[in-house]
This record gives C-alpha cells, sequence and structure tokens, in this order.
C-alpha cells in the first residue's frame, strides 16, 4: 500500500480515475486543498464509478498539514531522476500537482534531489495526464514491491 497525495486537483474526473485506482490497489489517497471541484461532484462520481466506498480519502487544509511517516516522492517535470530510478518502499508518499501547473517550487526545494522524479517524455512535451501518470508511477511502486497484497 502506497499513499497518494493529490496537491490542488482541478480536474473531477482525473480525482475519480486515481479514487478508483485507490480502492483497487489499497492506496490511501490525500487531497490537499483548495481542490478544483466539489466531493460530490457528477463528473468525479462518474470517473470513480461505484468504487468511492472502497477508497481511503482523507483532505487536508495545506499541504503542511500532511504528516508523513515515510519517504516523500514528488512527481514532477522538474526532476531530475526517473521514477523508475527510485527505491519505493511500502508507505511511501508519492505526490502529484494540479494538471495546470504542477508542484510549487516552494515545495519542491523542502524536498531532496533524488526524491523529486520525473516520467519519460518527448522533449518539447508539457505533461501527461494526471491520472495516467498517478498510475504509472503507483504501479511502478507495486512492481518494485513484488505487488504486496495485489492478486
Amino acid at each position: 500500500m502506497f499513499n497518494i497525495v493529490l496537491y490542488q486537483p482541478e480536474i473531477p474526473p482525473n480525482t475519480g480515475n486515481i479514487i478508483r485506482l485507490c480502492a483497487n490497489t489499497g492506496c490511501y489517497l490525500h487531497l490537499i486543498e483548495p481542490l478544483g471541484f466539489e466531493l460530490e461532484d457528477k463528473q468525479l462520481r462518474r470517473a470513480g464509478l461505484d468504487y468511492h466506498e472502497w477508497a481511503e480519502v482523507k483532505t487536508y487544509r495545506a499541504i503542511d498539514d500532511l504528516k508523513p511517516t515515510q519517504n516523500i516522492y514528488a512527481i514532477s517535470t522538474k526532476g531530475t531522476k526517473y521514477y523508475h530510478q527510485a527505491k519505493f518502499q511500502t508507505g511511501d508518499y508519492l505526490v502529484f500537482g494540479p494538471e495546470t501547473r504542477g508542484l510549487p517550487d516552494e515545495y519542491l526545494n523542502q524536498l531532496e534531489k533524488n526524491h523529486i522524479l520525473r516520467v519519460p517524455m518527448l522533449e518539447h512535451s508539457r505533461s501527461l495526464n494526471l491520472a495516467n501518470t498517478v498510475a504509472i508511477v503507483t504501479y511502478e511502486a507495486f512492481r518494485q514491491n513484488q505487488f504486496g497484497n495485489l492478486i
């Protein structure tokens, strides 16, 4: 199990898809406010189907309210290390920024440089879809841990 952190997510269907991912993997989802939608949003619920009841979701007023107990890895286009080069451990926190602007420099500057990870893309690409990026990194973390209790 891993902790997925969405910092100020903006697009309801992305968060709905990530809720579904969490429900199917046992990951905890931490949402940092402000959110760009209400948790009862129709698009969020449609994307998450009926998985909301199976996902552990908690919201926080600010990123500083989150008190991680394991390693923190931020996923950012500003990372110099690729996500598959990290050594993920069960319980780690995987932090993702909002769709339109990514994680703020003030937050990234608090982390060790080798804990800021990127997903490889073509040179002139801006970013991948948030839900896709969360799935890519989460499943790599599970793969490194022999998929834990997933069957």
